[in-house]
């Protein structure tokens, strides 16, 4: 009996058809998900048998086709009965080619050019098998050399297709689904990195990203196409291309593009408000460096240098087996000095210093990557004579790199006592007893506040130098110096202090509009440090390739960029006038050296003639007896003692002209 339509929608509803169809398809839906995980799972089991039948279809069906192609489609009776008979024979004798080369066992979704170089071989191989063994078949017409050229050339073209397929499928058209949609983003380098970087973000479908463009300065680039995306222009016209494509991220590779193009790059993102990330160089991968994944931009990316090359043979032979001791090995500069001397494997290292904290923390740090190296933490000053003289006497160090020192220029101007007990006084006992101990070298730490000094603190280093190079002349120690100017990140360093300004809000002070200052990072100096070592022959004072000065102004701006905010909206930038000590910008040579090359590219040699030691010894002395007087005959012995030493006068902002050290400033 037919069912009226009314009568058949009270028994079958619509929504419950409806929902009794989701629920049928949601059913269905596992159970093919079910029935394809587990035909996955069986052909990931049998996945070598199958690619091995799949070759041998493959190389039965070329050489069939070729032979067909030959002759037109009507293959001679003779002919066809070769190729039934060699059929068996050429399909064992590739497949034992491909076997014997591995190049069956390529991942096809990442097929690259050395995949189908391997492919190419195993296809000679097997052609050349395939020759060798027709050319001993006497009973019947031989194989056309056609036909093994064109089966070679098949082979290459069938399965070099069926390779690439399966990577254009997954990149290109049928890409893993994302729970979002992609997120679109220029990448700036039109080079390997950029390529390697859009390659990695169109396979990994999970970062939610998509490349629209490249951005590169090499104006040859411009137009043309990379990984299959578009070279847009140059960094700068991501104002143009930003808005028009939506993108809200760009990806630098470290190597891209240079510290003053990133720092314009960064600045244009600020106004737009597009996010900008560094992706780590792959030699910093590789060493274990950086982690490997985007980061934001810092202060070191605008002020990157050239990356140092060592020469890790003479530096190995300088430190590997022998006793190192690292005076302020808790500072900065002296703990990167202890990790950049453990790479060499010395027999110890000893780490001196008379922070009982720091001292804690950075033997606790060095204890794993030490090795067999073992690390002696002494707590010590290098201002107490027996307190060296016993360390030296346990330990019997072969180097010493010396990096204690008061280093504060404000704090010094009003302590010059102090200044010169630990800077000048403690350098000398320092030496003295390395002298007298018979170690083979040192090096001590100077600054470019040393040549023509208008601070406490500076001109205490420069007779600390002195004091090394007139001790140098009659010993077979090598004594030697290195001299640079501020590190990026140091204790107490400017960005440090500017990073925390901005953290409460403001303002940052700046001391003058026109301060600059040379920089470099801390591992550069640390490295560097452990080079000039290996080029002394005893008495030299070594000053490394600063690069361009910075100017201090410019640092804060940048900072607060980074920070994402803007100056003038979100935090102040105020200042504060020249403290004492300071002067508007530092040398790194005086009026009497000459700067000559080294071996190495980044260290050049202030030559200097050494004063004469008996003189030195006089003088000190004398400035010794007038320590526990008032500061300012501690200053009047300074300037008698230096006379290139003329103290900054704050009524006159700070800063003494000199002649031919006229500023450069860095070009924004």
């Amino acid at each position: 009996m037919l069912l009226s339509k009314d009568a058949y929608e009270i028994a079958w509803p619509p929504a419950k058809i409806r929902a009794d169809l989701q629920m049928g398809a949601a059913v269905g839906a596992e159970l093919a998900r079910g029935w394809l995980a587990r035909l996955l799972e069986v052909a990931l089991q049998y996945r070598l048998m199958g690619l091995i039948v799949l070759h041998a279809l493959a190389f039965a069906s070329t050489y069939v086709l070729c032979h067909v192609i030959r002759f037109d489609g009507s293959i001679p009776q003779a002919y066809l009965a070769t190729m039934l008979a060699s059929l068996p024979l050429v399909v064992l004798l590739k497949l034992a080619s491909f076997l014997a080369t591995g190049s069956h066992r390529g991942l096809w979704r990442y097929t690259t050019v050395v995949d189908m170089t391997a492919l190419a071989e195993a296809a000679t191989l097997g052609s050349v098998a395939l020759m060798a063994v027709g050319s001993l078949n006497s009973g019947r017409l031989p194989t056309p050399r056609s036909i093994v050229v064109m089966d070679w050339a098949g082979t290459i073209l069938v399965l070099g297709g069926l390779r690439g397929s399966v990577r254009f499928f997954r990149e290109r058209r049928y890409p893993m689904p994302s729970a979002r949609p992609l997120e679109p983003v220029l990448i700036v380098g039109a080079g390997a990195a950029g390529e390697a970087i859009a390659r990695a973000i169109r396979g990994q479908s999970h970062l939610g990203l998509k490349v629209v463009g490249f951005l590169a300065t090499d104006r040859a680039t411009h137009g043309w196409t990379l990984a299959g995306v578009k070279v847009l222009g140059a960094p700068a016209s991501i104002r143009r291309h930003a808005p028009r494509l939506g993108v809200q991220k760009v990806l630098v590779p470290t190597s891209a593009i240079s510290a003053q193009d990133l720092r314009d790059l960064a600045s244009i993102c600020g106004e737009l408000g597009v996010k900008i990330q560094v992706i780590p160089a792959l030699d910093a991968l590789l060493t274990g460096a950086v982690v490997a994944r985007p980061r934001d931009v810092d202060i070191h990316d605008l002020l990157c240098r050239a990356p140092v090359h060592l020469d890790g043979e003479a530096i190995g032979r300088f430190l590997h087996g022998r006793l190192v001791l690292v005076t302020g090995a808790a500072g900065s500069i002296g703990s990167e000095i202890c990790r950049q001397v453990l790479a060499f494997r010395p027999e110890r290292l000893i780490l001196l210093d008379h922070s009982e904290n720091g001292l804690f923390f950075i033997e606790r740090e060095l204890r794993v990557p030490a090795g067999q190296t073992e690390v002696v933490p002494c707590v010590a000053s290098i201002t107490d004579a027996a307190r060296l003289r016993d360390v030296f006497a346990r330990y019997r160090p072969d180097v010493i790199f010396h990096a204690a020192a008061h280093k504060h220029v404000p704090m010094m101007e009003a302590n010059p006592g102090e200044a010169v007990k630990n800077n000048v006084f403690g350098t000398r006992t320092l030496v003295d007893e390395a002298i007298r101990c018979g170690v083979e070298a040192f090096v001590m730490i100077s600054t470019d506040k040393a040549v023509n000094p208008t601070s406490v603190m500076g001109v205490c280093k420069r007779l600390a130098e002195m004091y090394v190079q007139a001790r140098s002349v009659q010993t077979s120690t090598r004594l030697v110096t290195v001299r640079f100017g501020n590190v990026l990140g140091s204790n107490g360093s400017v960005v440090p202090l500017f990073k925390a300004q901005i953290r409460r809000g403001g303002p940052v002070t700046v001391t003058h509009p026109e301060m600059i200052r040379y920089f470099m990072t801390i591992p550069e100096a640390a490295q560097l440090v452990l080079q000039a070592g290996t080029l002394g022959r005893g008495g030299e004072i070594f000053v490394l390739d600063m690069g361009e000065p910075v100017r201090i102004l410019d640092l804060a701006r940048d900072l607060i960029r980074l920070s994402g905010l803007k100056e003038g909206r979100d935090i102040e930038i105020v200042f504060s006038g020249l403290r004492p000590g300071e002067k508007l910008y530092e040398e790194l040579y005086d009026q009497h050296e000459e700067g000559l090359p080294t071996p190495h590219p980044k260290i050049f040699l202030a030559r200097h003639r050494p004063c004469a030691l008996g003189w030195l010894q006089a003088q000190l002395g004398a400035l010794a007896r007038r320590l526990e007087g008032p500061p300012d005959e501690v200053v009047a012995a300074l300037k008698d003692l230096v006379p290139e030493y003329r103290p900054a006068r704050p009524e006159c902002g700070g800063e003494i002209p000199r002649r031919g050290a006229a500023p450069i400033l860095l070009q924004r």
